[in-house]
């Protein structure tokens, strides 16, 4: 985290996220509130659901699976959607498998969640693995984006599980040409996808005195490789989310 060279005085913030529903707390509601800035909210990349045409092509019955591995929001609402597409009823006695219990409780918009055979880790992939591992027996489905780094698989075939990886859903650059004229303090990413994406809408971006946020070791590593100035990292030691991090910054500490 960088304070000396650049003024830490913030009044704009944009956060490469969709903006919460109405009604839900989020903490950057909370930072416009309690430090009386503004903060937008802005889609740098969306996710796209695969025409059930094209997951034909995969071969893959659904069927045939009796568990589900779920690692984020957008692969329950493209599991629930293909089967929807491939006139599958998902059957009561579907395991699920979540990373973590937001995403387990995330899958009352399509089931009732109280009868079903739910498990969930407490955070990363890996405290969700030995569960998985215990049920060795069954045959797994793994929704997917076009776009994943593999490791989850990986993981999955070192421990000798039986799984079919499935397509689902990929992420795509969002247009952004109607921010080309709008200025902001600082700018807050949270994946390599939202530098692609700023570089796609901004070729000829440059920094000067915008500053950057970034969540995430390969966030930190895709603005290095574009040469920008890190002014803000998340998470550090004692610095577990954003909000925290941004609220040091202009604290400057």
């Amino acid at each position: 985290m960088s304070s000396t060279t650049i003024d830490t005085k913030l009044k704009t913030i944009l956060i490469s996220q969709p903006k919460p529903e109405e009604g839900t707390k989020s903490p950057y509601f909370d930072l416009a509130t309690e430090r009386k800035i503004k903060v937008d909210f802005r889609h740098f990349i969306h996710v796209e659901g695969i025409e059930a045409q094209e997951f034909r092509q995969s071969r893959i019955e659904l069927k045939e699976h009796s568990a589900v591995i779920l690692t984020s929001k957008s692969s329950i609402d493209h599991y629930f959607r293909i089967a929807e597409k491939m006139r599958f009823d998902v059957p009561d006695t579907m395991k699920y498998f979540c990373t973590n219990e937001t995403i387990a409780k995330y899958l009352q918009k399509y089931i009732v969640y109280r009868k079903r055979k739910i498990s969930f880790g407490k955070a990363q992939f890996n405290d969700l693995l030995p569960l998985i591992v215990k049920n060795k027996s069954e045959k797994f489905i793994l929704p997917l984006s076009a776009q994943h780094n593999g490791s989850i698989s990986v993981l999955l075939k070192s421990n000798d599980i039986n799984f079919s990886e499935a397509i689902m859903y990929k992420t795509v650059i969002s247009d952004l040409s109607d921010l080309a004229d709008v200025n902001y303090d600082m700018l807050v990413f949270f994946s390599p996808s939202g530098i692609e994406s700023l570089y796609h809408n901004f070729p000829d971006f440059k920094q000067n005195k915008t500053r950057i946020a970034v969540w995430g070791k390969s966030t930190v590593e895709a603005v290095i490789k574009k040469g920008l100035r890190i002014d803000v990292e998340a998470p550090m030691p004692k610095i577990p989310s954003m909000k925290k991090a941004i609220e040091m910054y202009m604290d400057g500490k």
